[in-house]
């Protein structure tokens, strides 16, 4: 592997620096040397990694890790975007989640980013027709990482999903690129009603704990959804809504919430006045 990063380096940034980062965490404790090789250093690209990480984790009685790996090697191998936005999203958790140190923490240890990754190859299941293996997969993402998006939502790139327990993305949202979420996140219908009847998230959105976006409304880019908020109506751009039902109380603070990730209410303001 030592001999492949000087040329992998300058055509793909994101994984010599992984590997490098495995390299060193070896050294720093050789008991997690079987792991990171079998899942890192072992493969020539991000791409296979990822494919090997979705194979593993999501392997189970009813359908084995070398059929998913098939699966998965077919996915990076015919669309190339899902790579581009594995590396996206390796950047946004890195920038955004104090807890992330390095690139390889999400690849191995956060199922937030895994939950992601292997959504959109279900996701990209679910657009060639594939439609009852892409609902096993959201099956096993769900019930192996606790998130449960359905494969006909649409999601950007560069998303951040911090801790991700209890997320829940429905069929017709479509989440923006570059968009951050807490944990206990749901993007839900109101009802009975077929159709499009889930949320529209903006660019640079940032979602707080607990929140709730409910039917098919649109929430504007760069803006803020506080904490345990229930947000019914349409929300326009680049500001801070909260409370129960959520109404605005105060411009979104920064040109970018989702990155800067503060979920501090404007002074004066509070969710429940």
């Amino acid at each position: 592997m030592a001999e492949l990063k000087p040329r992998l380096a300058p055509l793909d940034p994101v994984w010599s620096r992984v590997c490098s980062e495995a390299e060193d965490a070896v050294k720093d404790d050789p008991l997690l040397g079987g792991m990171i090789h079998s899942s890192l250093l072992h493969h020539p690209t991000m791409e296979q990694a990822l494919a090997y990480r979705f194979s593993f984790k999501l392997a189970n009685a009813e359908m084995g890790e070398q059929i998913l790996r098939e699966i998965a090697d077919q996915a990076y191998r015919n669309d190339p975007e899902l790579g581009g936005a594995a590396r996206a999203d390796v950047m946004a958790v890195y920038d955004r989640d104090p807890a992330c140190h390095r690139y390889l923490q999400p690849i191995l240890f956060f199922k937030g980013y895994q939950a992601i990754q292997a959504y959109r190859i279900g996701h990209w299941l679910w657009t060639n027709g594939r439609k009852d293996l892409a609902y096993f997969v959201q099956m096993r993402v769900s019930e192996v990482f606790g998130v449960d998006i359905h494969p006909g939502a649409q999601i950007g790139r560069g998303i951040m999903i911090d801790h991700a327990h209890s997320i829940v993305i429905g069929e017709t949202a479509v989440v923006g690129d570059n968009v951050s979420m807490l944990h206990s996140v749901t993007l839900g219908g109101t009802g009975k009603e077929d159709g499009d009847r889930h949320p529209k998230i903006g660019a640079g959105v940032l979602i707080g704990a607990g929140a709730k976006v409910l039917g098919n409304i649109k929430v504007g880019h760069c803006s803020r959804i506080a904490a345990g908020s229930v947000v019914l109506q349409d929300v326009p751009p680049c500001v801070t809504v909260a409370g129960v039902p959520a109404r605005v109380v105060g411009e979104a603070g920064c040109s970018n919430p989702a990155s800067t990730m503060d979920q501090v209410l404007p002074a004066g303001c509070s969710s429940n006045s």
